[in-house]
Parts: structure tokens; sequence; C-alpha cells
């Protein structure tokens, strides 16, 4: 039987065995990832950064050569009604359109591959231009036309970027550290710009080829925005399909620039919006209404797109319909507000109404009314300084109280109707010791029950001669014995 000391020794080794195995796991992959460092670092020493044909490949191969040779033969031949009828994905024009969306794509991600390349080499030079100038194109143009020049007040910029984007540039270049380039690390530098603006031309030109086909690709979204526009969203989107498959607050953006204020406000700087400002019923638009109708516009084209992706209506009536419902809205938003109709007064009620009435509700009345005195403290005398608790116009204002008269702040209080018939009342009930023989009859009588009272002495007088009291309190009166029964 093993004992509890041989138990906890193969428990030891098991931990020590395991150990060992997970430390060859762990030096295995590290041997691994360090093969795998090593070939990602031959392939980047191999690759040469000095070298523009090293970084920029796509004009040397095949596919770029064969597609633009087909754009120029069928710019240059026109527009082939004879495959109309055929099936959309077996069209062999279709799919050079949908080859040319692909390659504008892969064009565009070349150029930012070639700006990354000036922008190195042109940093030693001018390294706030890259800051000040963010479009590619605009870039390179700036850079070739720059070139080696210190003083830019010699070098012509106009046409090429803004006025305000030019006097920055001017101003930033005075004062900037960089020094002028080597001879060599410019010519690569020009030839690069120069490779730039190829690439932007071949773009432009497969543009220009799915713009003449787009009638026949994306009748609904031409209808809606133009085959010019239709082409550009379609070049940006990577095809139709992608095109049909973006939302439409995705759509709004496509072809934004980043703009470059320089310093200046942004108040007056317009929202994002790509290649739909260039629609005719953008640019119509009255300037207040162009961000909803670019939403609108946006959303519609959506739809077109996606109605073409299926080939749902190659007649294009859709899009039209599309166009009409926006321009609609557009007139329906500039339309005046309706004029506000003035409101008839009501029907009078010939019924009574029910109010309470009476006695009670005319002392409610009279209890909370306005005073006299309220009324003139509630008035101001025109020309006449007001009197004031504290003087000199603060604390509570007097109003027109003590200005006429006697020149006091208080004024006589006249008696209500209501406490006029009060005390007519009361003065009808004769109180008092008037008619009184003897000066020690008064008119307060101590009864155990209420204490003191008002009474009438005279009515007292009148009633002594008579009844129990004349024999009970009289002089000749004597006690009379009552026999019991």
């Amino acid at each position: 039987m093993a004992t509890l000391a041989d138990s906890f020794l193969a428990d030891l080794d098991e931990l020590s065995d395991n150990e060992a195995d997970s430390l060859e796991e762990d030096n295995a992959e590290d041997t691994k990832m360090e093969e795998d460092v090593d070939g990602d670092l031959e392939d980047i020493e191999a690759l040469n950064y000095d070298d523009l044909d090293s970084v920029s490949k796509l004009q040397k191969t095949q596919k770029y050569i064969d597609i633009m040779q087909k754009v120029e033969d069928a710019l240059l031949k026109g527009s082939d009604i004879s495959n109309q009828g055929m099936v959309l994905e077996d069209d062999p024009e279709y799919q050079l359109i949908v080859d040319c969306n692909v390659l504008s794509v892969e064009i565009e991600n070349e150029i930012i591959i070639i700006h990354n390349f000036i922008r190195d080499k042109y940093r030693l030079k001018f390294p706030e231009l890259e800051s000040l100038v963010h479009h590619p194109i605009d870039y390179a143009r700036v850079v070739k036309k720059i070139g080696n020049e210190m003083d830019l007040t010699l070098v012509d910029l106009e046409g090429l970027l803004p006025s305000a984007i030019i006097m920055v540039v001017s101003v930033t270049a005075s004062t900037t550290s960089g020094k002028p380039l080597p001879e060599d690390v410019l010519q690569k530098t020009i030839d690069a710009c120069d490779r730039a603006l190829a690439l932007d031309e071949s773009k432009k030109k497969v543009l220009d080829f799915v713009e003449t086909r787009m009638g026949y690709i994306a009748p609904n979204l031409s209808a809606i925005v133009g085959s010019a526009v239709a082409a550009k969203l379609m070049g940006t989107a990577g095809g139709l399909s992608a095109l049909a498959k973006m939302p439409a607050c995705n759509v709004q953006l496509l072809g934004a620039k980043k703009k470059n204020l320089a310093g200046f406000s942004t108040a007056t700087s317009q929202f994002r919006v790509g290649y739909l400002e260039q629609t005719e019923i953008f640019q119509t638009t009255p300037p207040a209404l162009k961000s909803r109708a670019c939403r609108v516009l946006a959303s519609k084209s959506t739809l077109a797109a996606r109605i073409d992706s299926t080939r749902g209506d190659p007649s294009g009536n859709a899009g039209r319909l599309f166009k009409d419902d926006i321009l609609k809205k557009i007139e329906k938003w500039q339309e005046p507000p309706p004029a506000k109709q003035p409101k008839p007064l009501p029907v009078p009620d010939s019924e009574p109404k029910k109010k309470r009435g009476g006695r009670r509700l005319r002392k409610m009345k009279e209890r909370y009314a306005i005073t006299d005195m309220r009324k003139l403290a509630n008035r101001m005398q025109f020309g006449v300084p007001e009197e004031s608790s504290l003087g000199d116009g603060l604390g509570e204002g007097y109003g027109m109280l003590g200005q006429a008269g006697s020149g006091k702040l208080r004024m006589s209080v006249g008696q209500s109707k209501l406490a006029a018939k009060v005390a007519k009342k009361f003065k009808e009930k004769s109180y008092g010791s008037s008619g009184a023989t003897s000066g020690l009859t008064s008119s307060l009588a101590f009864t155990p029950v209420q204490g003191i009272e008002l009474t009438n002495p005279q009515a007292h007088a009148h009633q002594l001669g008579s009844g129990t009291q004349s024999t009970y309190f009289s002089e000749t009166g004597t006690f009379s014995k009552i026999k019991r029964t």
C-alpha cells in the first residue's frame, strides 16, 4: 500500500512533466514567431522605399494595361446598342464596367501610396505642407510646381489651390525649417508626382467610360443624379452592388474631401457632402434647404441603386418618379406658411349661466373688494413723484396717497354698506341707562350663568309692580307657609 509521502512524490513528478511539456511548446512557438518576424524583416528589407517602382507597381501590371486599352477603344468606338437585349451579367461591356469600377478603387489606393512616398521625400524641404494641403493630387501638383524653390513669392500657385490656402502656404514657407533637397531625391519626387497625375488621368478616363454606359447599367440612378455623378458614386463605392449595400448616410459622404480651414472661422463652413453636390437638384436648391435636400437625395439614390442592382426597372421609370418626388418635396419646403385665419367669436349662449348670487355672495364680494386707499396707492399722478416708505423711491410706493388734500399719507376710510347695515340694526336695539330715575341703577347685571350681562333697568322697573316679585320683594310681604300634602 502506497504511503502519503509516495503519493506526494508522484504528484510532484506529474507537475514537473507538465511544466517540461509546456516549456517545450512555448519554445516552439517562440522559434516560429522569430522565423515569421525574420521573414517579415527580410520582405521589408527587400522592399526599397527609395525606388518608386518597388512601391508603385499598378501601372506595370497586365490587368491595368488591358483594361485601359479596352476603355480607350470603347471611348473611340462609342456605345454599342446591339447587346441591349442580353442578360446584364453576360454582357461583356458590363463585365468591363465592373472591372473599371474595381480598377478605379485600385488606382485610388495606388495614388495614396504614391502620396505617402512624395510626402516622405518632400518632408525635408517643406514639412508643413502636408498639414496644409490634404488632397493627394493637389499635394502632388503643388510639390511639382514648387520644386526646390525656397521663396514661394516667385511661384504662381493660382489655379492649384484656393486663394486663402495659397496665402497660408506662402506665409508658412517663409518661416519653415526645411532645407533644399538633393538633386536625386528631388528627381524621384518629381517622377512620383508625374506618376500620381498620370494615374489620376487614367481614373478620369475610366469614369468617363463608365459615365457613357450608365444609362444602360444604372438607368434609375442616372435619372436622379445624372450619369457623371452616378459613375463617380459607383467608382468610389466599388461597383453597383457595393453601392446598393451601402447606407444612405455613407452615400452622402462619397467623394467628400477633408476641409482645411487654415485657422479661419468654422461658422461659414458648409456641411460635409461628396459627389451629390454636383447634381442639378442640389445646385438649384436654396442654401437654407441644401442639407435636407442632400439627405433626401442620398436616400432616393440608394433606393435607385438597389433597383438597378436587381434589374428591377431597366426603363428607368422608377428613377424618374423618385426625382419628381424629390422636386415636389423641395417645392413644398419653399412654400410660405399658411396665413393665420381670424378666429370668429363664439356663438353667444342664450341660456342663463349658473352663477352664484344672493346676499352671501354680495357680502363676500364687499368683504374682499379693493378699498379706496388701495386704489389711490396703485395710481400715479403724471409729473409728480410718489412718496415711498424708505424715501428716494425706495421701499413701497404710496402712489397718490396724501397728494391731494392735507398732505398726510392717511385718508378717512368710508364706512361700507355692510358695516352701515349692521350699525343700523344695532341702533334699533335700545341699550344703556337712559331714562333711569336713580343714579344707582346700572345696565350691568351679574348673573350666575353668564356673569356680567347687559340689562335694561327700565324694563325691570316696569316689571316690579306685578307678578311674584311684587310680593316676594315688597316691604309689606311676609313668608308664606306651604302645607305638605
